[in-house]
């Protein structure tokens, strides 16, 4: 049996997504087959409109729907504390805690040589330049660089890059690596808020 051309465009845009198989990808686009016309126009509305309603912030690399994102424009966030983290999801996951009141950078990645990722790739530049940037300024200079990348050897090894660029700029500079409470290898975007709460509260020096 030869399937429709429709169905096998759908499939292979599913495939595309990151931890969709060949079989999930089936299974959706077959689903989808069987949902009314109306929430279909609506699914594909969303899609359509998800990168027109969002941005980029420029100060902390984080998703949304304006610039400077909402926290970076709160006069209520300590900027003297910055948490690196790898994807805008770790910031939503963060966030939920409710008890980390310090600024974002989202790098958008990390440092992966067998997927050709190396520090240009991701906004590492940018937080170094950031970083001295504030430090011109003489106000709200960071006095804490918390780096929550995720505990995988590609986060460690992200980690250790950016420790020793910042170190080479500023060696005062105060740099952690947050601590107990994430299992080697877990994502943070998957992790509860408690696990959360401990990894922050255990950084140490990095």
């Amino acid at each position: 049996m030869k399937i429709p051309k429709t169905i096998q465009n759908l499939i292979e845009s599913f495939e595309r997504l990151p931890g969709i198989g060949s079989k999930t990808a089936q299974r959706l686009t077959f689903y989808l087959l069987h949902v009314p016309q109306g929430e279909l126009d609506m699914f594909a509305s969303a899609i359509q409109n998800l990168k027109k309603g969002t941005v980029i912030c420029s100060a902390c690399f984080s998703v949304d729907e304006k610039d400077p994102c909402s926290i970076c424009s709160s006069p209520e966030r300590d900027r003297s504390v910055i948490c690196v983290v790898e994807e805008p999801l770790d910031v939503l996951a963060l966030e939920k805690n409710g008890k980390y009141k310090g600024a974002y950078h989202v790098l958008h990645g990390r440092i992966d040589p067998l997927n050709n990722i190396g520090p240009d790739e991701i906004y590492i530049k940018q937080l170094i330049k950031r970083i001295q940037a504030a430090s011109a300024k003489g106000s709200g200079e960071p006095r804490e660089i918390i780096l929550a990348t995720n505990p995988t050897m590609e986060g460690e090894a992200t980690a250790m890059y950016i420790s020793k660029q910042l170190k080479i700029k500023n060696p005062k500079l105060k740099i952690t690596r947050i601590g107990r409470g994430l299992p080697t290898g877990a994502d943070i975007e998957y992790a509860d808020e408690l696990t959360l709460q401990r990894a922050m509260e255990g950084r140490r020096e990095y």
